[in-house]
């Protein structure tokens, strides 16, 4: 046992050496060469610790922010990872891991889009810059993968005493927002050249592709492994409980996880005190409402009046696919660029008074598809946000005649 203490404590000590070198400016390459010659693994936990420690003895935040990719890069591929537990299947880390897979695919397309800047004609850059705003759209979604660690994990770590984690992971969550932020505010310069663009690319975008790619090592190869140990069953249950709040990115978890022990819960089991939804006129179990919502002929949206997607109607026969990745989602991320301004502009109207519905059809697949938005208000005229009702009018203009309900057999 002794020998195993002071195993760790060189280990520790080790590291916390090669962690300074970095931060007075020694290569990462030969701090790199000098890990992988005295440490030939190193189990999560003491990586954490010694971050910890570091902050402990006074290195500032913002130093232990801009040493951090360095020496994730350092570490990447030298954490002993032999002794993390399995996660199982549905459970809120198995999701994290999922949006990982998304989010690094999504990074690995634009990244051979910017590639081939340097290729295109300067006269085809506006499509290519369509593209690769799609792209950044969809990588904005990370936020909310984000939000569910800072506001649903990270208080647990903090419980437990682990508090230089948290702090070093949301100061690159904001710095890595900012950074995809601005490749969008970039992506969308009116008129920008394809000199412009390529010399962006290096300064902004890339380095926000890095920064989601890098936090992908940093949570697969220090924090996962972590929180398997130091949480229970029960803390991964109330975040599961509350991650919907909060809305998933890029994915939608196909089985929901549940403890041993806990059984489904019924909707009617969720409202013990069996009040339900009371309107004036009337009342619904949450059952029954859930039962309506999907059961009319059409398919219906719901986003607040901060333009997040807060609910979409569950029919199975909708027009337009949804899943539960969109919940939470800035709405204009949900629609494709060129018609991002269009989008803007609608909620602009509703919000300031200017217009109440917005009615558009279109052709789809055969079908006339008739698609209207109606800005929704209290009783006093303040927004309360924006429905989107969208059904399929194919089989009702083609209707004839008449059909009495006496005639239903």
């Amino acid at each position: 046992m002794a020998e195993l203490i002071d195993n760790s404590n060189y280990r520790k000590a080790k590291l916390k050496e090669l962690i300074l070198k970095l931060h007075s400016g020694e290569s990462p390459e030969l701090v790199r060469q000098e890990l992988v010659r005295s440490l030939s693994g190193i189990p999560y936990g003491e990586v954490v610790e010694v971050e910890q420690e570091l902050i402990e003895d006074g290195l500032p935040l913002e130093d232990v922010l801009a040493l951090c990719d360095i020496h994730s890069e350092v570490l990447h591929g030298a954490v002993d990872l032999s002794a993390s537990k399995q996660i199982p299947p549905g459970h809120p880390l198995e999701v994290m891991i999922q949006e990982n897979r998304a989010l690094n695919g999504v990074v690995d397309e634009t990244s051979v889009l910017l590639s081939a800047l340097p290729q295109i004609d300067a006269a085809d850059i506006q499509e290519q810059l369509y593209i690769l705003i799609g792209k950044f759209n969809q990588l904005i979604d990370v936020d909310k993968h984000y939000q569910r660690k800072e506001y649903l994990v990270f208080p647990y770590l903090e419980q437990v005493g682990v508090t230089g984690v948290p702090k070093v992971m949301w100061g690159k969550h904001d710095e890595i927002r900012e950074l995809l932020n601005g490749s969008v505010e970039i992506l969308k310069t009116p008129h920008i050249t394809k000199d412009d663009l390529m010399a962006s690319a290096e300064l902004v975008l890339r380095p926000a592709l890095a920064g989601v790619a890098d936090m992908v090592i940093k949570e697969e190869e220090i924090l996962f492994p972590m929180l398997m140990d130091a949480l229970s069953d029960g803390d991964w249950y109330e975040i599961q409980k509350q991650s919907l709040e909060i809305g998933y990115c890029l994915y939608d978890p196909p089985v929901e996880w549940r403890p041993e022990g806990i059984g489904a819960e019924t909707l009617d089991e969720m409202q013990k005190d069996g009040s339900g939804v009371q309107l004036p006129s009337g009342s619904f179990t949450a059952e029954e409402l859930l039962a309506i919502m999907n059961t009319l002929p059409v398919d219906i949206t719901f986003v607040g009046k901060d333009d997040r997607v807060k609910y979409f109607s569950q029919s199975s026969d909708r027009i337009f696919q949804r899943n539960r990745a969109i919940l939470n989602r800035d709405v204009r991320h949900c629609h494709p660029p060129a018609s991002a301004h269009i989008v803007d502009k609608i909620i602009e109207d509703f919000k300031s008074g200017a217009q109440d519905r917005a009615p558009f059809w279109i052709s789809l697949g055969g079908g006339f598809i008739h698609i209207e938005y109606f800005a929704l208000r209290d009783e006093n005229g303040e927004y309360l946000g924006t429905l989107e009702v969208s059904q399929d009018l194919t089989g009702y203009r083609e209707l004839e005649g008449e059909q009495r309900i006496l005639s239903y057999r």
